[in-house]
């Protein structure tokens, strides 16, 4: 007889023959199948799902009772979240079902034995954070709100309440639905405040956290750094390690947007290692950590790392989740804006195009039309269609590609200013946008307005020596030097950029190209050939120096770092 090896066959385990024998007689077998292990449960699910039986699965997870179980397999939960994208790209309506069936039985209920009122707020915990983790932000608010007002039915709760507040601050921060995060920041405060009062212990790193990213995505950027720096002086190896990488990868982000540069990166290369280390690389929660990383690299001008990192994200979350996920919208996202940044001077924007359009193709699919987060993709496309219509040698394409563009940012420009007002960044980087879109299409007194909106605001609110203020006088340096001929008032705003540039990012600041090549221009044009010749020099320097950065780029995650972190991290803010 021959062997196994001989016919290039090897036999399956009797545990896995089991199991598909199980699967292929389900229908017999189900009520037996919800009496076993978690584990052993969990793989007959995970096999139905292999076999293409979704309207089966799909019945078995809109169980609250089975759902639960399945929970608490925690090795397997990256199989649990492709699988469930699965049944929610089929058109199961899972996530609700769950978070209804769970809303509701807490409505029925009038008293509760301890016992029984512990288990189900620990449902809550799991059953919100798993679906905050696989992007499905309503139903998890809906669980979170649920159990949030189970806990505070009883004062003995009040650590509970505190966590299920900051779960609840964490998916509407997420969900950028701000006014109500806004109220949840508060019912979490007043509860730490009560512990604290008591004499209890409480670590309130978590909460920082939320405060700093609630601050962060209003553009209150020096109250959120304060926050930052207090939840990076709060954090303890004692902490879950998801909310240890949360922490890091949050304050970073604040440090970005503050210029603090050194602390950004020590925070968030802290946040890699430590993912990487205790979740793998494969892991939902090292994408986010890459995702972050990646934001700091691009703020660091090194962009060709950013894009490298902003692939390597996507990748991790298209193998996890899959199929129209938020996450993997928002990877996509990310990543035309960092490909669009690389390719500016190059004009190839097929690849920046096609990650747009594929965000705006998933958000389309989940997310209401005015949602902020589908407005973020809007913008990135419409920056890369206003590029790709000045390059189009067809009138017609090219008009096209600029309406596109012009009612995108319109439709950004409309979210943001419902969401966060008028005095906010976000708002002002819209109006820039406008401004450059609008000198494209030659209606220079409107775009002129559009610039001057945006330098108010981010002058206002970032103070005169910001990056985002050295983009927009830029912007309009470049229209008053090539369309509306006010060369004085150009080159005036021509050398604050540089300024602004240099001082920042060093004399190899990639923006400062196009600032050279302004007044070069301007210089030639108002027949100052001496000041042409010295900006001829000065862009052959340039160019030298982006060379010697260029060879001398090492691979992006080429770095280790202890994860020993606390010391090393507090360190930043002593």
């Amino acid at each position: 007889m021959a062997s196994a090896c001989a016919l290039e066959w090897v036999p399956d385990s009797l545990y896995n023959t089991a199991v598909s024998a199980t699967v292929s007689s389900y229908s017999r077998h189900r009520r037996e199948v919800k009496s076993l292990p978690e584990d052993v449960q969990f793989d007959i699910y995970y096999k139905l799902y292999n076999k293409g039986r979704i309207c089966q699965l799909a019945l078995e997870f809109s169980e609250l009772d089975t759902f639960a179980r399945v929970l608490k397999v925690n090795d397997k939960r990256h199989l649990l979240h492709h699988c469930f994208q699965a049944l929610m790209d089929h058109g199961a309506s899972v996530s609700d079902i769950l978070a209804d069936t769970y809303a509701n039985q807490l409505a029925q209920q009038t008293s509760q034995d301890p016992a029984s009122r512990e288990r189900t707020i620990q449902l809550g915990f799991q059953l919100g954070g798993f679906l905050c983790d696989a992007g499905w932000f309503c139903a998890s608010e809906t669980v979170y709100k649920a159990c949030l007002s189970l806990c505070q039915m009883d004062k003995a709760n009040l650590h509970k309440s505190l966590e299920c507040s900051v779960g609840l601050l964490h998916v509407q921060n997420a969900n950028c639905k701000y006014s109500e995060a806004d109220q949840t920041c508060q019912i979490a405060r007043q509860t730490l405040e009560e512990l604290l009062a008591l004499g209890l212990p409480v670590n309130p790193a978590a909460f920082y956290t939320e405060c700093c990213a609630l601050l962060f995505a209003e553009c209150q950027y020096d109250e959120a750094i304060k926050f930052c720096s207090r939840a990076v002086t709060t954090i303890s190896k004692t902490l879950p390690n998801k909310t240890i990488v949360d922490v890091l990868r949050q304050c970073s982000k604040a440090c970005v947007v503050k210029r603090e540069f050194r602390k950004a990166e020590v925070l968030v290369k802290h946040a890699v290692c430590y993912a990487r280390e205790k979740f793998g690389d494969k892991h939902p929660k090292y994408s986010d950590a890459l995702l972050d990383y990646g934001f700091y690299l691009l703020n660091v001008d090194s962009i060709t790392a950013a894009v490298q990192v902003y692939q390597m994200a996507l990748g991790i979350r298209q193998s996890v989740f899959g199929g129209r996920n938020l996450y993997v919208a928002i990877g996509h996202e990310d990543l035309a804006y960092a490909s669009y940044v690389q390719e500016y001077s190059s004009g190839r924007f097929n690849d920046a195009r096609e990650h747009a359009e594929k965000a705006i193709e998933i958000l389309s699919y989940i997310l209401p039309e005015d949602h902020l987060l589908l407005s973020s993709s809007k913008r990135v496309k419409a920056l890369i269609l206003e590029e790709i219509a000045l390059d189009s040698l067809s009138k017609e394409a090219k008009e096209k590609n600029l309406q596109e563009a012009q009612e995108l940012h319109l439709q950004s420009l409309a979210l943001a200013r419902k969401a966060f007002g008028e005095n906010n960044v976000q708002t002002a980087k819209h109006y820039g946008n406008l401004g450059r879109l609008y000198q494209s299409m030659q209606r220079y007194e409107e775009a002129e307005e559009m610039h001057l909106k945006a330098i108010e605001i981010k002058e206002r609110l970032l103070g005169k020596d910001d990056y985002e203020v050295a983009l927009s006088v830029g912007h309009l340096a470049s229209l008053y030097n090539y369309d509306m001929e006010k060369f004085a008032e150009a080159e005036k705003l021509y050398l604050r950029s540089i300024a602004i540039g240099k001082k920042l990012f060093g004399e190899g600041y990639s923006g400062l190209e196009y600032d050279y090549r302004g007044l070069l221009k301007l210089y030639r044009t108002t027949n100052n050939l001496a000041m042409a010749d010295h900006y001829h020099d000065i862009l052959h320097q340039w160019n030298t120096i982006r060379d010697i950065n260029n060879a001398a780029e090492v691979k992006p995650l080429e770095f280790s770092i202890s994860i020993d972190f606390e010391d090393t991290v507090k360190e930043c803010f002593s």
